[in-house]
């Protein structure tokens, strides 16, 4: 099946309306009828401004990102995505093409991620 890979990075700390944001966007995800979601804290990184952010350092706890992913249709990226703009959410992210699908199938798997493309 033909979709998108689409991942947002958001600081492990950040909240919106008292949630953790990551928590946010999966349950959104979740009630959208997207069929997964993931998230993963970084080991370390930096970002725009250039300051190495690393796990092991305790005064630096909250500041590392946190991925939240998800392979999803186009439909569904963009549905997401508007959501998060409509609720003025100013988050980093990526959409990229993907090909997905389930590799021997049972009978409880939806017909369309079957399908060889």
């Amino acid at each position: 099946m033909q979709g998108s890979f689409l991942r947002f990075y958001v600081h492990e700390g950040q909240r919106h309306h008292g949630r953790l944001v990551w928590e946010w966007l999966l349950e959104k995800a979740n009630g959208l009828g997207i069929g997964g979601g993931s998230a993963f804290r970084a080991m370390a990184g930096f970002g725009r401004h250039h300051v190495l952010h690393e796990s092991r350092f305790f005064e630096l706890a909250g500041t590392l990102t946190v991925e939240v992913e998800f392979i999803v249709t186009d439909a569904q990226a963009a549905q997401l995505i508007e959501l998060v703009r409509a609720e003025k959410l100013r988050l980093f992210y990526a959409c990229v093409p993907a090909l997905f699908g389930v590799i021997n199938p049972d009978s409880a798997d939806p017909p369309a991620l079957t399908q060889p493309d």
